[in-house]
């Protein structure tokens, strides 16, 4: 953050403050006549840059351009470091809220017993419960092609052990020698 230094009636920055959305303050405002709000939010009419600059320095703020296509260009004379530092406070609480989705994966095979396809079963069950994704992939080797039809039973069969847990997202589809589905979570109802 910059320092203000103080020369009567006039303030002067070390370092621009920059952010993402570029918005002009101070001294890059260009524009001949701009229509000012206050720091309250009152209307303070139409001026030009120069003496909107002025006033918002005597009362120890600064000139932040708000809508640059209005015409004439709307300012608002605010604490700008205040401002800045609201927003980045409420990104990161958007950011909070968001929930991230993962894809996990399971990798099963057409000759799979069946204490070993209830452990996977039980694996995408607890991935679904976290809300995260379940990719379900069947992998076939050598002669195992033949019996395409023997692993999209199994496919079904697994679909059908995390039914309450989840849905499929995507059918089981043949490619290569994969075949493979995913599953999404099932949503909570809402009370």
């Amino acid at each position: 953050m910059g320092f203000l230094f103080y020369k009567p009636n006039i303030f002067w920055r070390c370092t621009p403050i920059s952010n993402a959305k570029e918005l002009q303050i101070n001294e890059a405002i260009k524009e001949k006549s701009i229509r000012v709000i206050g720091p309250d939010g009152e209307q303070l009419g139409i001026m030009s840059s120069e003496a909107a600059l002025a006033k918002a320095y005597d009362e120890g703020y600064d000139l932040v351009m708000m809508a640059a296509n209005a015409e004439p260009p709307v300012c608002k004379i605010m604490d700008y470091g205040k401002y800045r530092f609201e927003c980045e406070k409420r990104e990161k609480e958007a950011r909070k809220k968001q929930q991230v989705v993962e894809v996990k994966e399971i990798q099963l095979s057409y000759r799979i017993d069946t204490h070993d396809f209830e452990t996977k079963v039980k694996h995408a069950v607890r991935f679904l419960t976290d809300g995260n994704k379940v990719r379900v992939v069947l992998r076939f080797k050598g002669r195992e092609m033949s019996h395409v039809a023997m692993g999209s039973e199994i496919m079904t069969k697994f679909e059908d052990a995390c039914a309450e847990y989840g849905t499929a997202d995507k059918k089981p589809v043949l490619d290569g020698r994969l075949m493979s589905m995913v599953l999404a979570p099932i949503k909570p109802a809402k009370k």
